[in-house]
């Protein structure tokens, strides 16, 4: 008994030896991928950089098969033939897509077969051939990116330094102007409701003539005083200083006048003719009246003067037209009166003077010229 237990405990244990090589066998038959296979050629006319004879080949992300042969065309080095074999009844149709992936951090290459829809179709498979960058991987696909990127700026490089250059003129501009962006913020927030509130502002207004000298005779035609005409300057409700005075007298920033210069100036005149004679006094232009003339009136300057000792000066040009658009006459209108002081309140002041003088001469030689 004691004989036989070593024979039985070896023959009990190359038995189990044999029953291992056989299951590894029958698992390398069947998994392995040395099983029954299907053969199929594959065409990459681009490299594929890392790919190995052994390699996996993929259908849908599932393992169907490796890679059996690799070899350049002959007449075309640029392309490289490679065989796969997978397993029997992968759905591989002419329509199906292939293609390289690279896997894992270490990106080793594997052949990616994707299924087409045409699963009905029994049209003879040829060669698979691979899209056109079929074989790059991330980092040349970053390559060519850069590479492109490069070729882009190496072009544009003048545009683009222009740019810059442009750029910087603009951000010099903006830091000069500081104050003046400043200004137009705060403005902004007042005029949308933000910001503090606004100081109340005083409104002057210009005096007509209300007192002529005898004897008055009235127009002898209808006349219509549209509109002055302005340079767009003079379309304000500011008192205009001429040249710019650097730190005005704040009076000046929270003065303006009762309306435009324009609708202003064109209200006293009407209200002055009327003052001087209240029969066929001049009107406003309206649809559906009928006149004989047009006192047409263009505001040359009402701005204070500040070269020497401030003066308030309105100058007025102004022509007779008959209804036929015939002018009968025509002259310049002009006044100057220096201010007791560089303030809003004297500067009205100043303008009430010359316009009560140049009314006083107005006035008289339209009713004498009107025909």
């Amino acid at each position: 008994m004691e004989t036989r237990a070593p024979f039985i405990i070896i023959g009990a244990f190359i038995l189990a030896i044999a029953a291992a090589i056989l299951g590894f066998v029958y698992w390398l038959n069947n998994a392995g991928g040395i099983g029954a296979r299907v053969a199929y050629q594959v065409r990459f006319n681009d490299p594929v950089p890392g790919l190995l004879v052994g390699a996996g080949v993929l259908f849908n992300g599932i393992r169907v098969g490796e890679v059996t042969s690799l070899a350049l065309d002959p007449k075309n080095p640029r392309q490289v033939k490679a065989s796969i074999a997978v397993i029997p009844n992968t759905p591989i149709h002419a329509d199906t897509k292939v293609g390289l992936e690279f896997q894992g951090l270490t990106g080793v290459p594997v052949v990616a077969l994707e299924g087409g829809k045409d699963v009905d179709d029994a049209t003879p498979i040829g060669t698979l051939v691979a899209p056109a960058g079929a074989g790059q991987s991330m980092t040349q696909a970053a390559r060519e990116a850069l590479k492109k990127v490069d070729a882009v700026l190496a072009d544009n490089a003048e545009p683009l330094h222009n740019t810059i250059a442009n750029l910087n003129t603009f951000a010099d501009g903006l830091a000069r102007n500081t104050s003046h962006l400043d200004n137009i913020v705060a403005g902004l927030e007042r005029m949308t409701g933000g910001g503090g509130a606004e100081k109340p502002r005083r409104v002057y207004d210009l005096s007509a003539v209300q007192q002529f000298s005898e004897p008055r005779k009235p127009l002898s035609v209808q006349m219509t005083i549209p509109e002055p005409t302005v340079v767009l300057q003079l379309d304000t409700q500011r008192i205009l200083m001429t040249p710019d005075v650097k730190d005005p007298d704040p009076s000046f920033a929270e003065a303006q006048w009762a309306d435009s210069l324009p609708k202003l100036v064109q209200a006293r005149l009407i209200q002055s003719f009327e003052n001087y004679s209240d029969v066929r006094a001049p009107i406003r232009p309206t649809d559906g009246v009928q006149t004989d003339g047009t006192l047409l009136v263009e505001i040359r300057s009402f701005q204070v003067l500040t070269d020497n000792e401030p003066e308030a000066d309105i100058s007025l040009s102004v022509k007779i037209v008959s209804g036929t658009g015939r002018v009968v006459a025509s002259r310049l209108f002009q006044s100057r009166h220096r201010l007791t002081g560089l303030k809003a309140a004297a500067a009205v002041d100043g303008f009430n003077q010359d316009f009560d003088e140049i009314m006083r001469d107005l006035v008289p030689w339209v009713v004498n010229n009107a025909k």
